[in-house]
Formats: C-alpha cells, structure tokens, sequence
C-alpha cells in the first residue's frame, strides 16, 4: 500500500489489537477516498452490536447497518470495528447510541451522506429499530436525506422475532 493510501492508520494491520470496553470515538481512522468525484454508498453491516441499558444495565444487542457516501475521508473498517465494540459496557438508550454513531462519523469524515439504522432485538416484548441520517447542507444530499427519512418506513419489513 503507497504511504498516500495508508497515511494515518495505526490499526489496520496491528497484530496487537486492543479491545477497548467503554465508549470511545477516538478509535477511528480515515484514508483518503481515492473516487472523490464519483458517488458511491459504502455499507457496512455489523450484526454483533451490543450496549448496555442506561437504567437496568441490561445488555442490548443489534444489527448496525451504516451507509455513506464518502467526499474526501472514508472510515477504516477495522476502526470502525474497534469502535463499535467500544459500546460494549456503554450505557445509552438504543436512539442516543445510533444517534452518536452518527455525529461521530460525521464529525470524522464530513461525508456527503449518511445513515444509521439499529436493529436491536426484542427486550420485554419490544424491539426498537432507530434510522438515522444526514445530508450535507447545500448540497443535493440534503434534499436525499429528507427524502429518504420521510420514506424510511413506507413498508415495513416483517418481525420475526429476529
């Protein structure tokens, strides 16, 4: 990999991984996305999120599905890994943890476009499933993220009990 590509990433490649157990955005990396003039969606899917309940601190588990359309920075999956399981002794409710899953890449990469959507598995009877998303402002991004947030749930998928 040329020093260009790999400019600024310490854990992808470490053969010491550490996993961290309390909440911690300074985990994640960025490269340079090398099609800034194209746009693309990047997903990332990550069906072993967990977290603690803020108030019984019961574990929640989810299905994290992150999509983006990166501008000039893109996430390092092995930090947004080590992020993730970051969460793992965080105590926040199932919105505030997808909601500062967001800010946090956001803040990390200014992309284009994002979305976050949780699926959390059923705790006393309930599931709880929290869509979030951004479109850069000023840009036909904007206008996508509204749409596709007053769309979100036009059909809902089936519950099956996960």
């Amino acid at each position: 990999m040329s020093d260009r590509k790999n400019e600024g990433l310490t854990l992808l490649g470490n053969k010491g991984t550490t996993y961290t157990f309390d909440y911690d955005p300074n985990l994640l990396e960025t490269f340079q996305n090398q099609h800034p003039e194209r746009d693309y969606f990047v997903k990332f899917n990550f069906p072993e999120f967990t977290s603690l309940c803020p108030i019984t601190h019961q574990p929640d588990f989810a299905t994290l599905h992150i999509s983006y359309v990166p501008a000039e920075r893109m996430v390092e999956s092995k930090s947004l890994k080590l992020y993730l399981f970051s969460f793992r002794n965080h105590g926040d409710f199932h919105e505030d943890c997808v909601n500062n899953i967001a800010n946090d890449l956001i803040q990390l990469m200014d992309p284009k476009y994002l979305e976050v959507w949780g699926k959390f598995l059923p705790r006393g009877g309930i599931s709880i499933d929290p869509y979030v998303n951004y479109g850069k402002k000023g840009t036909r991004w904007e206008q996508v993220a509204f749409d596709r947030l007053s769309k979100h749930d036009l059909y809902p998928e089936p519950i099956d009990n996960r």
